[in-house]
Parts: C-alpha cells; sequence; structure tokens
C-alpha cells in the first residue's frame, strides 16, 4: 500500500488551531466591533438611496428603544401640522400627568403650555418627557390612546417588531423595537417630511431663558450628519440613530445597548467610516410609502407589502443571535461568521429574463429552490398558476444561494398585486423590472 511521505494530519493540528485563531483575529480587528460580551447590542446601517442593508447585527432583535420613541411622537406631530390639526404656535397644554414625568424634562408647571414648534424642539434636544406626554394627551386625548395610535402608525409604516406604550420612551416592558424598524423610522421622516427634517440638526434650544443643547453629540462632528436622535434608559443602554447625507450618499445607521453615551457614539462612528462609503449615489425613489402600505418603490423596482426585516436581499445578522424569520428569506443569512466588510454578491449562472419578475425566497440548494417554487405555485395557483418559475444563483462570502423567482409579468402592477397577494400565503415578496 501506498505511504505518504507527509506527516499525519494530526501533527498539523496545533499549528492550523494557531493559524486559524490568528486568521480570526485579523478579520475581527478589521470591522466593527459588536461591543463584546454586550448582549444589548444590535445595530443596522441602511444605504437612504436604495434601501439596501450594508451592516446588520441582531438588526431584528427585541430591543427597548428608550427615547428613540420620540421620533414617532415627532413624526405624528409633523403628519398631524400637514393635516391642519396642528399650527407652528398652537398651545400645547401641560397636564398634572405631564408635568409628574421624570427628567429629562423642561419642569413647565401644570396648567402652562408650549408652542408646538417648541415642543418639536424639546422633543429633538432636550428629550423633555413632560412635553412628550403633554403632546400624547393633545393629540390623542390620553397618552396610551395615543400611544396606540404611534402603533398603528408603526403598522403602517411596515414596523412590525415594534409596539409603543407612551410618547417619551419611559421604561415599560412591553414598549419594544428593533434596530432595524428605528432605521425605518428615521428613513421615513427623512421621506415624508424633508423640509421638517431639518429641525433634527437642531443643536441647541432656547426656552425660558435656558439653553438646552442637543444631547446627539456627532451633529457638527461628523460630516454629513444630521441628526436623528438619542436615548437611554438602564434597560435599553444608550442608543442613537444617525441620518448621514453627503456628495449624494444617504445612509440611517441605527446604534442599540451602548455601555456608555461615549462608547455608543465611538460605534456610530466606526459604522459611519466603514460603511457610508458603500452606499450608492443613485437615488431611486422613495423607499417607503405612506397611508398604509408598506411598499418600496426603489427605481422603477417594487417591493411590495414588505417590511425591511424581511427584504429578500442578502442579511449579515449572527443567526446564533436570535431566531430566524419563519419564512424562507432568512436563507440568505450565511452561517455565523467573524464579521467583516460586507462582500459584494457575485450574480452567476443568471439566464437574462425580460419584464417584471418577482422574487420569493432565496435557498441554499437548487432542489430547495425548485421545491419552493412548485410549492407556492400549488398553493397559489390563481396567482402563480401562469408564471414562469425559475431559479438564478449567486455567491455570497463564498457560499452559493439559489433565488426562487417568477417570471411573465406584463406590468409592475401585475408584478405588485400578486406580491400584495402573495403576503396573504406567507410568502415575502420582492418585485423588479429586468
Amino acid at each position: 500500500m501506498f505511504q505518504s511521505s507527509f506527516a499525519s494530519p494530526a501533527a498539523f493540528a496545533p499549528v492550523r488551531l494557531v493559524a486559524l485563531a490568528l486568521i480570526a483575529f485579523c478579520v475581527v480587528a478589521a470591522a466593527p466591533s459588536p461591543a463584546k460580551a454586550n448582549p444589548k447590542y444590535a445595530g443596522v446601517v441602511i444605504d437612504a438611496n436604495t434601501g439596501e442593508t450594508l451592516y446588520a447585527y441582531r438588526a431584528d432583535s427585541q430591543r427597548f428603544p428608550a427615547s428613540l420613541t420620540k421620533m414617532m411622537t415627532v413624526y405624528m406631530m409633523f403628519e398631524a401640522m400637514e393635516q391642519g390639526k396642528l399650527r407652528p404656535n398652537t398651545p400645547i397644554r401641560i397636564s398634572r400627568h405631564a408635568a409628574s414625568m421624570v427628567p429629562s424634562k423642561l419642569g413647565i408647571r401644570v396648567g402652562g403650555t408650549i408652542t408646538a414648534e417648541n415642543a418639536i424642539k424639546a422633543l429633538i434636544t432636550k428629550s423633555a418627557n413632560d412635553v412628550a406626554a403633554a403632546v400624547a394627551e393633545h393629540l390623542g386625548g390620553t397618552e396610551s390612546e395615543f400611544a396606540q395610535m404611534m402603533t398603528r402608525k408603526a403598522r403602517q409604516l411596515g414596523m412590525r417588531s415594534t409596539t409603543f406604550r407612551n410618547a417619551s420612551g419611559l421604561p415599560n416592558s412591553r414598549q419594544v423595537t428593533t434596530a432595524r424598524d428605528m432605521a425605518r423610522l428615521g428613513i421615513a421622516l427623512q421621506e415624508h417630511f424633508p423640509r421638517q427634517f431639518d429641525m433634527f440638526s437642531t443643536r441647541s434650544f432656547r426656552y425660558a431663558g435656558v439653553t438646552h443643547r442637543n444631547h446627539n453629540r456627532l451633529l457638527g462632528r461628523v460630516r454629513g450628519v444630521d441628526g436623528i436622535k438619542t436615548g437611554y434608559i438602564r434597560a435599553s443602554g444608550f442608543n442613537l440613530v444617525t441620518s448621514v447625507n453627503h456628495n449624494g450618499r444617504s445612509i440611517v445607521a441605527v446604534v442599540m445597548g451602548g455601555r456608555t453615551g461615549a462608547s455608543r457614539n465611538a460605534q456610530m462612528e466606526k459604522l459611519v467610516a466603514q460603511y457610508f462609503p458603500k452606499a450608492s449615489r443613485r437615488d431611486r425613489g422613495p423607499l417607503i410609502a405612506r397611508n398604509g402600505s408598506t411598499s418600496f418603490a426603489v427605481q422603477g423596482a417594487t417591493i411590495a407589502s414588505i417590511p425591511l426585516s424581511r427584504l429578500p436581499i442578502p442579511a449579515f445578522t449572527d443567526r446564533s443571535a436570535e431566531a430566524a424569520p419563519a419564512t424562507a428569506v432568512a436563507a440568505y443569512a450565511p452561517a455565523p461568521q467573524p464579521r467583516a466588510s460586507v462582500d459584494p454578491i457575485v450574480t452567476a449562472t443568471a439566464e437574462t429574463r425580460s419584464g417584471w419578475v418577482i422574487q420569493i425566497a432565496a435557498l441554499e440548494t437548487q432542489t430547495e429552490a425548485v421545491d419552493y417554487l412548485r410549492t407556492a405555485q400549488a398553493r397559489a395557483p390563481g396567482i402563480l398558476g401562469s408564471r414562469e418559475p425559475f431559479v438564478e444563483q449567486f455567491v455570497k462570502s463564498g457560499v452559493t444561494y439559489h433565488r426562487a423567482r417568477f417570471a411573465g409579468f406584463a406590468s409592475k402592477s401585475q408584478a405588485w398585486n400578486a406580491c400584495s397577494a402573495l403576503e396573504g400565503h406567507n410568502y415575502s415578496c420582492l418585485a423588479y423590472q429586468n
């Protein structure tokens, strides 16, 4: 029998272990470190021009929003102004309930008032809890009713993992969100209220002879940062949503669960430095629809009826840290590995198809993708029975995946309507034009 002259594999085991350890160390050192051994940490970076996820770590894991809640409170105020229910000089009364809020607060006495415009500034800069409660009562009658309004609005915007119980973000175990939902809200504020959004860049606010500095210390310190909001309660850690716009690029980034305000800010600066240059300069139109629809319009392509958390695009989350989504879109997430910069996706062996196409999943094998297409066609024959199923292969981080797709849609509305209908069958769906 032939005997190899090389040493046995076992002899190389210690060397291989050392080499693998060194490789892992180098890869992790090259990436923005997701707060070592910090179970509260979650982060995401979204290209606000395209909707692409540039970075994600536990982005869909449940977290407490803290004062990021006030982003939605301000959204509701902007919308009320747009509808004529509020004017900049509308007086908002401070009730006993509002005055009883714990700091941070302006400390307005019971029966006092603040104009709607100053209330917005107080929410953005001082993060005033008394003002948040007063706004809630003014618009909703009671704070609890306003919280229900906020939650309904969240659903309309596609924030399916968010529930509000108050207008301020003060501790409540049932007031929860995700980093991705907060990024979605940040993008919605920019897109739906472009003129009013400038208020989030307010660096200081003077009221009753006192100047209140914005808690967002990245304003004026990091190029392109123009908001949005900080937040902290003990249960959440230090949170921050940041909008960056410069030279045609636009991102919204979220860091949640920082151990300190300084470490949170440092992590955000790392994310901005690494992922902002990767953002597209090509603005593909509005990403988040209003008035009850949660569709994304992306450069002629329409992603219908699904939130950011379920977009069939590569997810760079740590699957060991959170449960996989119920749908097959989870197959986009590669196995857990040390974090590094996002590799470009290479599409291979794809047959070109003209017209409108929809995608319902991406799976690890061609057989799984084919079976998934057949099952979908059988479950929804009225929607997919006459469409052409096909599989498109692509490679991400050295792993091959298979996109499950249907062709044969003559128009954008046909593809969009198909996606909307498929949601009723628990399918995620992406519609686009080749």
